[in-house]
């Protein structure tokens, strides 16, 4: 029987291409350990997210341990809590003496490691888990801050995502999850705050300049309802005199 409604057919074909070109993008794009620092610029803290997923296909992770940068050394460290995992910073000896501010740094947090507290809370094949710390204080713009990653799996393997990452350069099979500082733009503290000098110089009046009135949204919000019931009543209106 010859097809009526060609046109739907083919849009259904073509929406179920791309869907599929879509996953293998998305599956392609998400096979490794990846880190999003919120606001990088140097001299500031930040919150520092790690995208985990699943990984393996026969066995769940049950461990993330994160090494943390010596030659450019956090001072502070702070973790996110996630439920069904504990977490635990490690302190110790740096190499060698680091400069920080003026200050030698001997010692500072060396890594973070999150443990599942039971097999519920396991990453499987289709699952993965944000973890995020809060860190400073950050190096120089233009500092690449390299957090290699050790996934543990339930049947004991481990797999480090290691790989050094090079600008220009393909990405490596296991890449080291890492980010590059930026510079704290002029009027801002190092956190992507304004300072309180270039607050000071913002007009009161123009922070609702662009800001639209609420009574022409809510009259223009009942004008679409009312001219919503009105197409839809006319529509059963429609369909009773059809029938008669």
């Amino acid at each position: 029987m010859k097809n009526k409604f060609p046109f739907p057919s083919k849009a259904s074909a073509v929406g179920a291409a791309t869907a599929t070109l879509m996953t293998l993008g998305i599956g392609a794009a998400s096979a490794h350990v990846s880190v999003t620092p919120v606001a990088p610029a140097e001299g500031g803290s930040t919150e520092v997210i790690f995208r985990v997923p699943g990984e393996s296909k026969t066995a769940a992770t049950t461990k993330i341990r994160v090494d943390l940068p010596t030659a450019t050394p956090f001072t502070s460290v702070r973790v996110k809590p996630v439920p069904g995992w504990s977490a635990e910073v490690v302190r110790g000896q740096l190499p060698q003496p680091v400069t920080v501010d003026g200050a030698t740094i001997t010692e500072a947090p060396l890594s973070v490691t999150w443990t599942a507290s039971d097999t519920a809370s396991e990453l499987t094949a289709d699952q993965y888990q944000m973890f995020s710390v809060y860190v400073g204080r950050l190096p120089k713009s233009g500092t690449m801050v390299t957090l290699p990653v050790a996934q543990s799996y339930s049947d004991g393997s481990v797999r480090n995502w290691d790989d050094p990452v090079v600008d220009g350069q393909a990405e490596p099979q296991d890449p080291a999850p890492s980010f590059v500082t930026t510079a704290a733009e002029q009027g801002e503290d190092g956190h992507g705050s304004p300072t309180a000098a270039n607050q000071a110089t913002v007009p009161v009046a123009a922070v609702n300049t662009d800001a639209p009135a609420a009574g022409p949204i809510w009259a223009a919000l009942a004008a679409g309802l009312v001219g919503l019931a009105a197409g839809v009543a006319a529509f059963f209106r429609a369909g009773r005199t059809k029938k008669s």
